[in-house]
């Protein structure tokens, strides 16, 4: 069933012009808000909670607001089977490559850091095109493995090299010799077997990854934070901030704070382009469990 999805539908609509995709993000839109619901009390939830002083009426034009631009994203998703680079780096731009390029003369890895806000598929596959460094992403593996290999090749094939969270130590153990870019996506909800880093953001106790300073002060790797805005209906801009050169010297939770708060800052000023159905508050914190995610004796 999967195959003849993807072959009879998802390919053959890959090809159509975007502007025609966004004819059909359009109606997408009046079925996933209107007629199915698609996560809406998900969606409500958590933008209620993270806006306590937005009246009804602020977070209603907000939900249709992300919808909108939640269902381009969903037709720029399937345009990436088929799309040429010349096509998405046209669409996806990044102004100060240039800042990593101390790094590359280096020989010196650079974590680069962002989360699910914007088009970060697309920016994830283009990111090689602007640097001189390798570039590497870190996913994790669909339960589908069809699916999962199709998007894996589709993320991969500018350059982007992917590695499974699974396998993610013994590759940064692997290639330490080669100037990498390895892109972290930092705002997934993470598992209660994670090691977590406590922090409050958007109003709610939140539980933070520390994957993203974990390989960062045990390799000393710079970490960069990646700015994506939104331009206007299918074009998305990438901007490079150095967010700690000595990682090392940092203490715990510092990165992770830093890297939270900068996203935070993004979500408030434009928060319709952030990924509002995923369940960012699922792990609730134990009593007991401190900062570090460690419980107290």
């Amino acid at each position: 069933m999967t195959k003849i999805l993807y072959y009879l539908f998802l390919k053959p609509l890959s090809y159509l012009p975007l502007p025609v995709l966004y004819v059909i993000s359009d109606i997408a839109f009046f079925i996933l808000y209107h007629v199915v619901k698609y996560r809406r009390g998900v969606v409500h939830q958590n933008l209620v909670r993270s806006f306590p002083s937005f009246t009804r009426s602020d977070i209603t034009v907000l939900e249709r607001k992300f919808y909108s631009h939640f269902c381009d994203l969903i037709v720029e998703s399937i345009k990436m089977f088929s799309i040429t680079k010349e096509a998405a780096v046209a669409r996806v731009t990044m102004v100060n490559p240039e800042l990593l390029d101390k790094y590359y003369n280096q020989g010196k890895s650079v974590i680069i850091v962002a989360g699910h806000y914007n088009s970060w598929e697309m920016g994830g596959a283009v990111f090689g095109h602007y640097v001189k460094h390798k570039t590497m992403g870190i996913y994790a593996p669909l339960s589908n493995k069809f699916f999962d290999e199709k998007f894996k090749v589709t993320r991969g094939k500018f350059g982007l090299e992917m590695e499974s969270t699974k396998k993610v130590s013994q590759w940064f153990k692997d290639n330490t010799e080669t100037p990498t870019c390895i892109l972290f996506g930092a705002d997934q909800s993470p598992t209660h077997s994670k090691t977590v880093y406590w922090t409050n953001f958007l109003n709610q106790e939140t539980a933070v990854m520390i994957g993203t300073e974990r390989f960062a002060k045990e390799y000393n790797y710079p970490v960069v934070y990646v700015y994506v805005s939104k331009q206007k209906r299918g074009y998305y801009q990438m901007e490079l901030k150095l967010l700690e050169e000595n990682p090392a010297a940092t203490a715990f939770g510092e990165i992770s704070e830093k890297h939270t708060r900068w996203l935070e800052k993004q979500i408030i000023d434009q928060p319709q382009y952030w990924l509002w159905t995923h369940k960012r508050w699922k792990r609730k914190r134990k009593e007991g469990e401190l900062v570090d995610g460690s419980m107290k004796i």
